[in-house]
């Protein structure tokens, strides 16, 4: 599920420097921040900037959330008017249509599948009631009208990872084909040493990253390992701190139609997903004879073994299947020198559609989720139109589809791009934007993860503005977004956030208003512009965006992952005998306005 806390989302690939002297990713911090850097001040960006504004953001965002737009799911009318409105806008501001075949379309081959199921737990005869989508959650991503599990042994598998770096195999080799796995959410919260008796929340950084999540802590890993295991059913329990959001998001999320791209392995994906509420994952224990408590402490420490419950699951889901044709949209701003290398921003226009089940408000109107970043998108693609000269490398702007359904969209861009990602220098995702105002921090999620970190923080020092690591590590941000799926694919990431002190307000305002939008609208029809938006935090981010993106269109060279960082490898295969060589940097001219 992606992250939604209101938050501006880039996955930033930059070039190191536009000089030889900031190129060399093992200089020290300190020098790196004393070199001036002249495509970030640059006065053509500064005079482009000055487009993006809060009535123009304000009004994308009215548009693409009014109830006329049906929640913009896909594969419903609420699609083609989504994709139709910025359509026109980039044809607007006369940008290229970015399919090479000519269109603003790239069409995405997904099936769509619907589950009606019913389901229950026995354990020592006892029956433990389960009402859908209430009490538990359950999916079968298959194309079939059903998939049914009979009297499948239930096993407690804690987290159910098996992580080699850490010396970690919560299995130990116990057989799971055919049994329904119960999992806990997010990674193996493992104590740190010598603390004191009875403190739960000092974590072994040594250990998936202390309190950061790890992807092994994200409910994709815990379904992949159901799948490499045979297990029949693999079933989460939620807990709303560890998930990171309530179980209404998880409700509002998965009981709509699902959608995935087609693949000729899909047959081999665990026959049934679900998540499982606290309470009810409690009394099935307790029915079992077991404490979960006692057992979740277990599931901290290395020698776990999977834990039989003496307990059968019972699973029939109806499935509406159907095969859809989606679209991605897509615009092209044509570089100079480098036109056939680019920078693409990425938004996705899609949300939860409706939900005729409801009383009173029906839909799902997601203005913060993500019809800003489509506005965000949009202003920038306008600010790129007022450059005297368009920058050397290409601009895509991308707005995905079917990010809610487990960042679809953006992966069958990444599995099928529409120009090589060994070309492709960056992508800069905007997944919800600031509503609440000027900051004067920024932060950076998976800091230290590439050469990029000490391009932003030049850009901020210039703005008097400071950057923090991620300030919600343990809700794994970085792999909710569509950020991730170029990420996966090789392309540097660098994953970036709002910041959370706000200028002119008390200190935790920041966070307290995060948590207030994720418990009170994230993933529910109340995600409407509120009365109390203050875009100028936005414009402040965007115009930061712009700058990055301008920069990366700029340098010299692309980006290296950090030595150690999971995606190294796979880019350095990508990038073999593709690497551009140095090209002259251009500075455009123009009028010396006055400083953002």
């Amino acid at each position: 599920m992606p992250r939604k806390t209101p938050i501006f989302a880039a996955i930033l690939v930059a070039a190191c420097a536009t000089d030889n002297k900031s190129s060399n990713a093992g200089a020290s911090a300190s020098a790196r921040s004393n070199f001036t850097d002249t495509t970030a001040t640059s006065p053509a960006v500064t005079t482009a900037a000055q487009v993006i504004d809060t009535t123009t953001l304000l009004q994308h965002i009215r548009d693409l959330s009014a109830d006329s737009m049906e929640g913009r799911a896909p594969g419903t009318p609420g699609e083609e008017k989504a994709v139709a409105y910025l359509t026109s806008q980039f044809q607007k501001l006369g940008l290229k249509p970015g399919n090479p075949d000519g269109t603003y379309i790239q069409k995405v081959d997904l099936i769509g599948y619907k589950a009606h199921p019913t389901a229950s737990f026995t354990a020592k005869g006892k029956t433990v009631a389960l009402r859908y989508p209430d009490d538990y959650i359950a999916n079968s991503r298959h194309a079939r009208d059903s998939t049914r599990i009979s009297g499948s042994d239930i096993v407690f598998v804690g987290y159910g990872v098996v992580a080699p770096e850490y010396g970690w195999d919560d299995y130990k080799g116990a057989d799971m084909h055919g049994k329904t796995m119960l999992m806990l959410v997010n990674d193996p919260a493992v104590p740190a040493p010598n603390v004191a008796k009875g403190d739960t929340t000092a974590l072994d950084t040594t250990m998936f990253k202390g309190k950061a999540m790890t992807y092994y802590g994200r409910w994709t890993y815990k379904y992949e390992i159901a799948s490499d295991k045979g297990a029949a059913a693999a079933i989460i329990i939620h807990e709303t701190g560890p998930a990171g959001y309530p179980y209404e998001v998880v409700r509002s999320s998965n009981s709509a139609e699902q959608f995935d791209v087609p693949s000729a392995d899909a047959e081999k994906r665990v026959p049934v997903e679900g998540w499982i509420r606290l309470e009810k994952a409690k009394e099935l224990f307790r029915d079992a004879g077991l404490n979960f408590d006692s057992l979740k402490t277990l599931a901290k420490r290395k020698d776990f073994k999977p834990v039989p419950l003496d307990a059968k699951a019972n699973f029939d889901v109806k499935i509406d299947h159907r095969k859809i044709q989606s679209k991605n949209v897509v615009a092209k701003l044509e570089g100079t020198d480098r036109k056939d290398e680019y920078v693409i921003y990425s938004a996705h226009w899609d949300h939860l559609g409706r939900d005729t089940t409801l009383k009173g408000d029906q839909i799902f109107n997601g203005a913060a989720d993500n019809a800003s970043g489509c506005a965000a998108l949009l202003d920038i693609a306008q600010a790129f139109t007022k450059l005297p000269t368009a920058p050397q490398r290409s601009i895509l702007f991308l707005s995905v589809t079917a990010e809610e359904k487990g960042l679809v969209g953006s992966k069958y861009y990444a599995e099928h791009p529409l120009y090589p990602l060994n070309k492709t220098a960056a992508n800069i995702n905007m997944d919800g934007i600031n509503q609440w105002g000027r900051t004067s921090d920024f932060t950076v999620i998976g800091l230290g993860n590439s050469t990029l970190d000490d391009v932003l923080t030049r850009v901020l020092t210039a703005d008097n503005r400071t950057v923090r690591p991620d300030a919600e590590p343990e809700k794994g941000f970085y792999y909710r977004s569509d950020h991730f799926e170029f990420a996966k694919q090789g392309v540097p990431a660098l994953d970036t956030d709002a910041g959370i002190e706000f200028v002119g307000k008390p200190a935790g305002y920041g966070m307290k208003k995060r948590d207030e939008y994720t418990t009170m609208r994230y993933h529910k029809p109340q995600d409407e512009i509120q009365p109390d938006w203050d875009m100028t935090g936005a414009v402040q981010d965007l115009k930061l965006a712009l700058t990055i993106g301008y920069r990366v269109a700029e340098a010299q060279k692309f980006p290296e992952w950090r030595p150690g960082n999971e995606f190294r490898a796979t880019r350095e295969k990508e990038m073999q005998g593709a690497q551009p060589a140095p090209a002259a940097q251009s500075t455009p001219a123009a009028p010396a306005p006055a400083k953002p």
